[in-house]
């Protein structure tokens, strides 16, 4: 198989590739995109490396929020200055793979393949992040729920890309949660982020691995508001039965190689509960 290999040096002369050819595979880290090529699913004829651009490849901390280049790295992630402002993200990152996947895959990339199992997507998810989109058309923002539309599905257009993503920086507890087949190295069975809202006194539940897209425990959310101390941080334990069957009734998982749906499931509320407990301590009953 002969394929073009076009090598990108800034956003704007991806637009002007893309707009050539929209059919031209973007490429960065490659780990997910290498593998569908390599099992022969995908056969592109053109590829434009993108991991080059340099304002693809940084990030910066803007007023009460981050915004993340498209190809900063998991290794970037996952320590360092970025790694204090959005911990979770940060613990996600460090979940992925190998140290070779984490200084190669990257966060556009893990939301443009859009597999439910992305583990960068409940935590974005739960922070309710804005992504930038670009073409020669221009640019527009757009929620990560609304981008996501399905398995390995995006509403992205003809030619356009992912130029980076914004997160609040809330200066809070958060938690990030996995279950995989082993410790390490695998890809999620199940995994969630809880992100804490001090100033409305309120938390975000991104679900991973359950659903066909990213999806909020809305309810669960709202219900365990009246069960939180946020001045002792400390929770009702009442209400922790309810809240976990809240955020497995969000799940809408299948049976698959990895696990079936009844586990996925019942771990999913065991890792709600589990993340709620590690911020917020069980309130003693003389309490």
């Amino acid at each position: 198989m002969i394929m073009e290999v076009l090598i990108a040096s800034s956003a704007e002369e991806i637009c002007e590739l893309l707009g050539q050819d929209n059919s031209r595979q973007l490429l960065a880290g490659g780990t997910d995109f290498m593998v569908e090529v390599n099992y022969r699913h995908r056969s592109p004829s053109s590829v434009i490396a993108i991991d080059r651009v340099p304002e693809l490849r940084n990030w910066h901390h803007d007023g009460d929020s981050v915004v993340i280049g498209s190809c900063v790295t998991y290794r970037e992630i996952e320590r360092g200055p970025l790694a204090t402002l959005v911990p979770a993200l940060a613990q996600a990152a460090r979940t992925v793979g190998s140290p070779q996947i984490r200084n190669a895959g990257t966060i556009g990339g893990n939301i443009g393949t859009a597999s439910p199992a992305g583990d960068m997507i409940p935590v974005l998810s739960a922070l309710g992040a804005e992504v930038s989109l670009r073409s020669s058309e221009g640019k527009r923002e757009i929620s990560l729920d609304d981008l996501i539309v399905g398995v390995k599905q995006t509403s992205l257009g003809q030619g356009e890309f992912i130029e980076s993503v914004r997160v609040p920086v809330l200066e809070s507890p958060q938690e990030f949660l996995k279950v995989g087949s082993r410790s390490a190295m695998v890809i999620s069975v199940t995994s969630l982020a809880l992100i804490t809202y001090p100033k409305t006194q309120s938390v975000g539940i991104g679900l991973g691995a359950v659903n066909p897209r990213p999806t909020r425990a809305r309810q669960a959310e709202e219900f365990i508001k009246n069960f939180l101390n946020w001045e002792s941080m400390q929770v009702d334990p009442s209400g922790l039965d309810r809240f976990k069957e809240l955020v497995s009734e969000a799940s809408r998982p299948i049976d698959d190689h990895r696990s079936v749906a009844a586990y996925r499931r019942h771990s999913i509320g065991v890792l709600a509960q589990r993340a709620l407990t590690r911020i917020f301590s069980e309130r003693s009953p003389s309490v």
